[in-house]
């Protein structure tokens, strides 16, 4: 089964939490903290896998979660850090944030490897915030949490030339007969239900990767039949063969099928049209009148395509000259990493712990955010020492300074969350 896109939710690791630890060997005496620091959170990374060529592996399993740091321990014991997580996907994967659409990373050589989402930092223990009048705390430092993401796994094939044309004109049977590729050959129209790659290796050429992709028939572009779900896979590719059943076997006008295919590669993105393009004209062995072919050949020129070209796929007339041209052309077409808009790119927002302060309704400053969350989930309140480190640390933040500007009176009541207190300067 052939899977181009797949939608999941990824997650990294925790960071583990700082230890409060005491040494208490004997005959030592004031052994001071000696708890050790949390480990980190796993990494979130996307590698390529060449051996993969669709993203089947995503349609059961949709959620991958990279696992935890382990907290401090006792004699400064550092909690280990937890693996990262490592995701295989094939070459020419595009990574996009699944809300915006906007593309976070593009896996298109075979070393790529891009990490996604950072596991969180792993806490500080209690023997990191002694000092020489604090010399025996009893807090420590959550790990930080992890991030998590939902994402949108899009594949486009990487292929040296794409080919083009209407259902049946012969596309399947010419890869069929210039690699090893075996794909379903029949007299009717969507034989080929997914795009298939294959290699032309021929004595003398250079090879090369040729994929043939399902029928794109007018009206692609906006959803009509298998088109649109494919066209994304020629945008990678440097050269294009369009294919065109010269004989009209079918009923249908050759020239009028070239210019309608074009059309939906301009509709569906401009730049396609410019890729260079070789029209063949297939099925020479079923034309009646062998002068239709100049006559075809005259109205493809007027319209600026000046290399045609014409083959049996079926009897393998002229295949291999024109898989050697195909290799001669290559030689002079540079492989061009895809260059995005910097609209089309993901910028991760950076993570900071900030806090908003507010009056509610009764003259009470509540002072919210992530910094208040991760302040009092290191902190008991109810010990004198906890709460000695918590003002230092509403002054050290800028806390206290933001509340006098916002005109707070002795007597007023602050809130941080379920946590409520008097101020006093």
């Amino acid at each position: 089964m052939f899977i181009d896109i797949a939608d999941i939710f990824i997650r990294s690791g925790d960071g583990g939490d700082g230890a409060i630890s005491f040494r208490r060997d004997k005959y030592v005496s004031h052994g001071g903290p000696d708890g050790g620091d949390g480990g980190k959170g796993g990494d979130v990374i996307f590698v390529v896998d060449p051996s993969m060529t669709t993203l089947l592996n995503f349609k059961y399993k949709r959620k991958f979660a990279a696992g935890n740091g382990a907290h401090g321990g006792q004699s400064k014991c550092y909690g280990p850090a937890a693996d990262n997580l490592e995701i295989p996907v094939p070459l020419g994967t595009i990574i996009k944030d699944k809300e915006s659409g906007k593309i976070i990373a593009d896996l298109s050589k075979t070393d790529d490897r891009y990490t996604v989402l950072r596991g969180g930092k792993g806490g500080k223990g209690n023997a990191k915030y002694a000092t020489s009048t604090r010399q025996a705390p009893d807090f420590a430092e959550p790990g930080m949490p992890g991030e998590e993401k939902n994402i949108t796994l899009e594949l486009k094939l990487l292929a040296d030339v794409g080919l083009l044309g209407f259902p049946n004109v012969g596309k399947s049977t010419l890869l069929s007969k210039v690699s090893k590729a075996q794909p379903k050959i029949a007299n009717y129209h969507f034989t080929t239900l997914e795009p298939n790659l294959g290699v032309v290796a021929m004595p003398g050429i250079n090879p090369f990767v040729i994929a043939d992709v399902p029928g794109i028939i007018e009206g692609a572009s906006e959803g009509v039949g298998l088109g649109i779900q494919f066209l994304r896979h020629i945008e990678r590719t440097r050269l294009l063969l369009h294919i065109v059943d010269i004989s009209g076997i079918e009923g249908r006008d050759p020239f009028e099928d070239f210019r309608l295919i074009n059309e939906e590669l301009k509709r569906y993105k401009l730049d396609l049209t410019d890729r260079p393009q070789i029209v063949v004209m297939n099925k020479v062995d079923l034309l009646f009148d062998k002068s239709y072919m100049d006559e075809f050949r005259k109205k493809v020129n007027e319209l600026g395509y000046s290399e045609v070209y014409a083959m049996s796929a079926a009897t393998g007339e002229g295949v291999a000259e024109l898989m050697k041209m195909c290799a001669e052309k290559l030689q002079s077409i540079p492989v061009v990493d895809t260059v995005y808009d910097d609209d089309e790119m993901y910028i991760p927002e950076e993570k900071h712990f900030t806090y908003e302060i507010t009056v509610d309704e009764d003259g009470v400053f509540v002072v919210s955010g992530s910094f208040v969350d991760r302040l009092l989930h290191a902190l008991n309140l109810n010990n004198p020492s906890h709460l000695r480190y918590f003002h230092k640390v509403l002054g050290n933040k800028g806390v206290l300074s933001d509340l006098k500007e916002m005109g707070i009176q002795d007597g007023d009541s602050i809130r941080l969350n379920d946590f409520e207190f008097e101020y006093y300067a």
